[in-house]
């Protein structure tokens, strides 16, 4: 299992799972499948976490947003936020602080990828990102 490519996933990416937004969901669920299958090893940055549960508690309530983050935890493993994350954070060229912890935490991790939608918000990254279609694209290879 170690060989297998470490990802961090975006945000954007797991809300588009959760909350079937049309437009994005099949890209969302087949990365989703392939780590459920343990065909690639993903995390979710720990801030990911909470901002999954304020968003979906918004619009699925609060049960169904606690068995969404109940289901995320058991099958992603969770990138942390240090101090030394938000500070590489604050230093970095990265315009959205937000995008930037994430970044960093992923940095810190060990992950060789994020996916994301927002190509652009990682392009100064210390990890190379990449839209699902592209990571999925690469796994097929």
């Amino acid at each position: 299992m170690n060989n297998l490519p470490c990802v961090l996933i975006d945000t954007n990416v797991i809300l588009d799972l959760l909350l079937e937004r049309a437009a994005f969901i099949d890209e969302a669920q087949r990365l989703n499948d392939r780590v459920e299958a343990g065909a690639c090893r993903a995390m979710l940055c720990a801030t990911t976490v909470t901002t999954i549960d304020y968003l979906a508690r918004k619009q699925l309530g609060s049960a169904a947003a606690r068995r969404a983050v109940s289901a995320l935890l058991s099958l992603y493993d969770i990138a942390a936020v240090t101090r030394a994350t938000l500070h590489q954070a604050l230093a970095s060229d990265m315009p959205d602080f937000e995008d930037a912890v994430l970044a960093h935490s992923a940095h810190q991790s060990g992950a060789q990828a994020i996916v994301t939608r927002n190509l652009r918000d990682f392009a100064k990254s210390p990890v190379r990102a990449y839209t699902p279609a592209q990571f999925l694209a690469l796994q097929a290879l």
